[in-house]
């Protein structure tokens, strides 16, 4: 289940690929795509649609709870969807816990230093819009779950480059067609590194890094250190 660029990947390795982004800079000598031999393309597959069903039907109670709570700080809509770019550039719309305010929009058009923050890294590191129960749904990333629906339709993987916009796509310059090679995923290196509080650029050597490099077993090393931050969570 290895792709056709053999890397023996060891938790250090891991390590090293998420201290920071400019550590790639050097990397990224090519925009030209990485293809995995299809073995790896199946067992991917098998896992997410595996993992997804059972996640769905395990979490079900929490997404009720999730949703009262919702209800309860301030009524609103529950869920926030948003057009995202997917594989091949096809849009979708992505569902997520709704953890801020309802006219969150309308805040930040009316706060030009917070809006020009937010065009530069597309999120604000403290942002002011979150709720007191919205806070605590992405401390521990329960907001993302669900995109599991997202996941089981094919739209998404559990392991893969941060859902984009269309308007973050020329961010990644040359490197855009690349980035539509792979399906995104709930989470990824940039979710997992120490760094993802740093610039928008330190993330596209990260989505790169991993379109090169992936592999079955890379999938399943950034699931167990998806699951040890959950464990043990920083924020988004």
């Amino acid at each position: 289940m290895e792709s056709t660029t053999t890397t023996e990947w060891k938790e250090e390795d891991l390590r090293s690929s998420t201290t920071e982004g400019s550590t790639f800079q050097n990397s990224l000598s090519t925009a030209i795509t990485h293809h995995p031999l299809r073995l790896y393309d199946v067992s991917k597959r098998f896992l997410d649609i595996a993992l997804a069903t059972f996640g769905l039907v395990v979490l079900l109670p929490v997404f009720l709870l999730i949703a009262v709570g919702i209800k309860l700080e301030g009524g609103g809509s529950v869920f926030y969807s948003r057009e995202m770019i997917g594989l091949h550039g096809r849009r979708f719309r992505m569902l997520k816990f709704r953890t801020m305010i309802s006219n969150a929009d309308a805040y930040l058009e009316q706060r030009p230093k917070l809006k020009l923050e937010f065009q530069e890294n597309m999120k604000l590191h403290q942002d002011p819009r979150t709720t007191r129960f919205g806070t605590f749904l992405r401390q521990i990333y329960l907001d993302e779950l669900p995109q599991l629906l997202h996941v089981l339709a094919g739209q998404m993987s559990l392991v893969g480059p941060r859902t984009i916009h269309e308007r973050e796509l020329i961010l990644y310059g040359e490197y855009a067609e690349k980035r539509h090679s792979v399906k995104p995923g709930i989470t990824g290196l940039w979710q997992i590194s120490p760094n993802k509080y740093g610039c928008y650029k330190d993330r596209i050597p990260l989505d790169m890094h991993y379109i090169d490099h992936r592999s079955f077993f890379l999938d399943l090393l950034i699931l167990l250190k998806t699951l040890k931050v959950f464990i043990n969570p920083t924020g988004v």
